[in-house]
C-alpha cells in the first residue's frame, strides 16, 4: 500500500488527513495518508527511512522553508517563492529522490481570482512566513502589488501601527496569513482600522476553522467581500495529487 502524509508541528488542526483518506476510499485508491508530527525538520530522513512506501508528502508550518535543503529538485515556481509544501518521493533503486513544489500559490490564485475587480491594484499580506511568500507570488501573477505586514521591523515590510484608514483604501485586498483568529482563539483578529473598510475591500483569511473568523466578520460588517481558506485547501489538495502522480 502506498503512503502519503503531512509533516509539520503541531498538526492538531490538519485538514489533509481526512480529505485524502476520504478521497482514497471514494476512488478505490490503495493508499493511506498519515500525519508525521515532527518537532524538528532534521527528523525528515528518519520518517523516509521508516516509511519506504511513501510516495508523497505535504509540508506545513513551520517547515515550508526549512525543508528546501533536503530536496533534490525544486520547481522554478517554488524556488521563486522560497517555500515548498508538496514533496514527490521518487524511489530509484536504493536512492530516494525528493522533488519539491508549491501548491499554495495554485490554490490561492484560483480561489481569489473570481473576486478581483479592475480597481483592485494593491494588497496587504498579514504575516511573513512561507505561506505569505506564496500569496505574494500569486498576487503578482494576478497583477496585484503586494506588501507584507509584520509585527516587527523587517526589510520590505510595514508594521501594523502603520496601517491607517488611507492604507486600507489603497491596499484594498487584505490577506491574513497569520494564525490570529484560528480556533480556539476565535475572539482574536489582526489589528486593522476595520471602520475604514467598505465594499471595495476584499478580506481573505487562510484560516478555515472557524468558518467565519472575527477578521472576516468585521470586514463583512463594513460591506467588504470576505472568504476563508477552505476552497484554497481543496484546490491545493487536488494540486498535491497532480504533483505526486507526476502530472505537473
Amino acid at each position: 500500500m502506498d503512503k502519503y502524509g503531512l509533516i509539520g508541528f503541531p498538526l492538531g488542526h490538519s485538514f489533509s488527513i481526512s480529505y485524502h483518506n476520504q478521497r482514497f476510499a471514494d476512488e478505490g485508491i490503495n493508499a493511506k495518508y498519515l500525519n508525521f508530527e515532527i518537532p524538528s525538520i532534521e527528523e525528515l530522513p528518519q520518517v523516509l527511512s521508516q516509511n519506504p512506501e511513501l510516495k508523497g508528502l505535504n509540508v506545513t508550518i513551520p517547515y515550508k522553508e526549512k525543508v528546501l535543503e533536503f530536496l533534490d529538485y525544486i520547481s522554478p515556481e517554488a524556488r521563486a517563492i522560497g517555500a515548498v509544501n508538496v514533496i514527490r518521493v521518487v524511489h530509484e533503486g536504493k536512492k530516494t529522490m525528493l522533488r519539491g513544489y508549491n501548491s499554495d500559490v495554485i490554490g490561492f490564485t484560483q480561489s481569489i481570482e473570481p473576486m478581483i475587480e479592475s480597481y483592485h491594484k494593491k494588497a496587504l499580506i498579514l504575516g511573513t512566513g512561507g505561506s505569505s511568500k506564496a500569496i505574494a507570488y500569486g498576487l503578482r501573477t494576478l497583477g496585484i502589488e503586494p506588501v507584507m505586514v509584520s509585527r516587527y521591523q523587517r526589510p520590505k515590510t510595514i508594521q501594523y501601527q502603520d496601517i491607517t484608514p488611507e492604507v486600507v483604501k489603497e491596499y484594498s485586498i487584505i490577506v491574513n496569513c497569520t494564525p490570529v483568529g484560528m480556533f480556539p482563539h476565535v475572539d482574536e483578529c489582526p489589528q486593522l482600522p476595520y471602520e475604514a473598510l467598505d465594499e471595495r475591500n476584499i478580506l481573505y483569511d487562510l484560516i478555515y476553522n472557524p468558518d467565519e473568523t472575527l477578521f472576516m466578520r468585521r470586514g463583512a460588517a463594513q460591506g467588504a467581500s470576505v472568504k476563508n481558506g477552505l476552497e484554497m485547501l481543496l484546490l491545493q489538495a487536488f494540486a498535491s495529487w497532480e504533483f505526486w502522480t507526476g502530472r505537473e
